[in-house]
């Protein structure tokens, strides 16, 4: 365990230090706060069903696609592409020690970042002068998605700088699996072969992984324990692999 919290350390200071986190930061910041202004232009112009919290939580997908890539592709490919992984790993420490300080240095950046956006809503109740404070439901519950559903989106990150020396290729990998998780399940619950009673099984199977439909259950209120342990299994097979996959390219190499 020492090890690994020195590692940890390690990751989480490079990250700080590293002029691309705060080029990464500044623009994830710029981007959600120009979508929530957006929103409350929408809601200011006519009612709106729901509230600003789901509705931009909803846009989830945004940093997910392009953020997630971007904090994740250096971690292990340009480790390899150095040659410091090997020389790292002659010191007292193991590959999943290795693997799990940089999938929780990248995971805790990745709350922070959303974690700032909770200013968002703190301006917007201290310029509405409303005596009534926001509505605590859907903003709890998409901060709560967010944490959850970001371990598996962290570890896909991870396994796809896993499996290449280049990260360039890695950040285009990890997009790719992202999209089909989360774009790519949905697309394919519409499809009109799904509805043949002979596939319940698989149209059930393909229900189960709508992550749209977990965030609506969030944002309501609702915390279905299977959910949860959707991310947290994904997160941890996403994991597994990884560590296989950096073990296979070591024997190779």
């Amino acid at each position: 365990m020492r090890a690994f919290r020195i590692l940890l350390a390690h990751e989480l200071r490079m990250l700080l230090v590293s002029p691309a986190t705060y080029i990464a930061a500044t623009l994830f910041l710029l981007v959600m706060g120009f979508v929530f202004a957006g929103i409350l232009e929408t809601f200011a112009a006519a009612p709106q069903e729901g509230s600003p919290a789901a509705v931009f939580f909803q846009l989830f997908w945004i940093p997910v696609f392009f953020m997630v890539p971007l904090l994740t592709m250096k971690s292990l490919a340009e480790e390899r592409r150095l040659g410091t992984l090997e020389t790292l790993l002659t010191a007292p420490v193991t590959t999943p020690q290795i693997v799990l300080a940089k999938f929780f240095a990248a995971y805790a950046l990745y709350l922070g970042l959303w974690a700032c956006t909770g200013g968002f809503f703190y301006i917007l109740h201290w310029f509405s002068g409303a005596a009534q404070g926001p509505d605590l439901a859907p903003l709890i519950g998409g901060y709560l998605f967010i944490a959850v559903s970001g371990t598996l989106f962290v570890a896909i990150g991870i396994l796809a700088s896993a499996l290449t020396r280049n990260q360039a290729v890695a950040g285009i990998l990890a997009f790719v699996l992202l999209l089909a998780l989360v774009i790519g399940t949905r697309f394919t619950a519409t499809l009109e072969v799904l509805k043949l009673d002979h596939l319940a099984g698989l149209r059930a199977a393909v229900d189960y992984l709508q992550v749209f439909t977990h965030l609506e259950d969030f944002t309501r209120g609702v915390v279905d324990t299977r959910q949860v342990l959707y991310y947290l299994s994904g997160s941890a097979l996403a994991l597994i692999l990884g560590i296989l996959g950096v073990e296979a390219k070591l024997l190779h190499s």
